[in-house]
């Protein structure tokens, strides 16, 4: 199978990263913070080498504020629901996934409004715009770091500068860019950063975190055991124990840690500049093929990640046909974006999304293109 679908989890993963969790599993495996005997210690002393190995990617110094979720929704749920009240007004794009829309379309009911900014066909937003609907009442800015649809990267050090400026929070999804892009907290002045572990950081499935700004203090949306203060009844605030309620998934955070260092030895900058050629020379190919509607921007305005139709054939029936004769995986639909599609016109028929990780070649890209440009002909008879 050549795997073209990263952009919905990265594959394969780094051999010492699988290592790193058995190892946690067979030799040493309690449950951190909860007992005083060696393998709870053990597993605790991991997890917070792991925590420091995350954060330092994204320019974090006080690696407590990282805390450690299932996912990059759970994280963004934490940051929306946790920072937001009645009253307060929230900007974000039409390029966003439904793990921001959604949150926040819930909040309607909890006297949270919201402006969408529609991004250009190419998925791109303006911070001129996000100032424009800058109320009184604005207390956040939640931005994607590049679209999940098109890869369209966004000017987070501009809209992190006006957020600033403004005294008004930016929360950043880092789903799409993490471990393929520069994301620096401080540089960027991003309060919040919510991030999945299992794409750009190459780590296991059901990892994933959000930073918190020192000088923000979030309400909790989950209570349970944190290890601390057992006799108290109210949920600690304290960092990251006070957020990370319940038993953690030590061996994927472990494994997670393994991933984020190997990442940050090669460069997430020298990644996405690899990434950057293959799919640029991919779109290079598509763009000879007359039957191929590419939509998007070029190669280096977005991330590894080129969307694409191919005249009458529905995105999800060429899927099938690249897995089933070609043995390619991508992905087809609406990729859990839907607003998205309908910014950059491909609401009705949806798209097909080729994502590139690290770990692939140019002769994947060759294949895929002699793949498409096959498809393509058998179509037009």
């Amino acid at each position: 199978m050549i795997y073209l679908d990263n952009a919905a989890t990265s594959y394969p993963k780094p051999r010492g990263m699988v290592a790193a969790m058995e190892e946690c599993i067979l030799k040493y495996c309690g449950n951190p913070g909860r007992s005083g005997h060696s393998m709870s210690m053990r597993t605790g002393e991991e997890v917070y080498h792991a925590r420091k190995k995350v954060a330092g990617l994204f320019g974090i110094s006080r690696a407590e504020r990282l805390v450690f979720t299932k996912n990059t929704t759970e994280a963004l749920n934490m940051g929306l629901k946790g920072a937001l009240r009645a009253g307060d007004h929230v900007i974000t794009t039409s390029m966003e996934h439904n793990s921001v829309l959604r949150p926040l379309k819930a909040l309607e009911k909890r006297g949270v409004s919201q402006s969408v900014i529609r991004a250009d066909r190419e998925g791109f937003i303006k911070a001129a715009d996000i100032e424009k609907a800058i109320s009184r009442d604005t207390r956040l800015i939640a931005v994607t770091a590049a679209s999940n649809v098109t890869g369209t990267k966004m000017p987070l050090e501009e809209i992190g500068e006006l957020a600033r400026k403004r005294g008004i929070l930016f929360l950043v999804d880092g789903a799409q860019g993490a471990g393929s892009m520069e994301i620096d907290v401080k540089k960027m002045h991003i309060d919040m950063l919510a991030f999945p572990g299992h794409k750009g950081l190459l780590g296991p499935l059901g990892t994933g975190a959000l930073y918190v700004s020192p000088e923000l203090r979030l309400n909790h949306i989950m209570e349970g055991g944190t290890g601390t203060d057992s006799k108290n009844r109210l949920q600690p605030c304290e960092f990251p124990e006070g957020y990370e309620a319940g038993t953690i998934n030590a061996p994927a955070i472990i494994g997670l840690g393994y991933s984020a260092d190997f990442v940050k030895k090669i460069g997430p900058e020298v990644i996405g500049k690899y990434e950057e050629e293959l799919i640029g020379w991919l779109d290079q190919r598509l763009e000879e093929m007359d039957f191929v509607t590419r939509y998007g921007p070029d190669s280096c305005r977005k991330t590894g990640i080129s969307l694409i139709n191919i005249k009458g054939i529905e995105a999800e029936e060429v899927t099938s046909i690249l897995s089933s004769r070609y043995g390619i995986a991508v992905r087809g639909g609406f990729h859990c974006a839907g607003l998205a599609h309908k910014t950059i016109g491909t609401w009705n028929e949806g798209a097909v999304r080729i994502s590139v990780g690290p770990f692939n070649t140019r002769k994947d890209m060759e294949n895929l293109a002699d793949a498409i440009w096959e498809i393509g002909r058998r179509q037009g008879g």
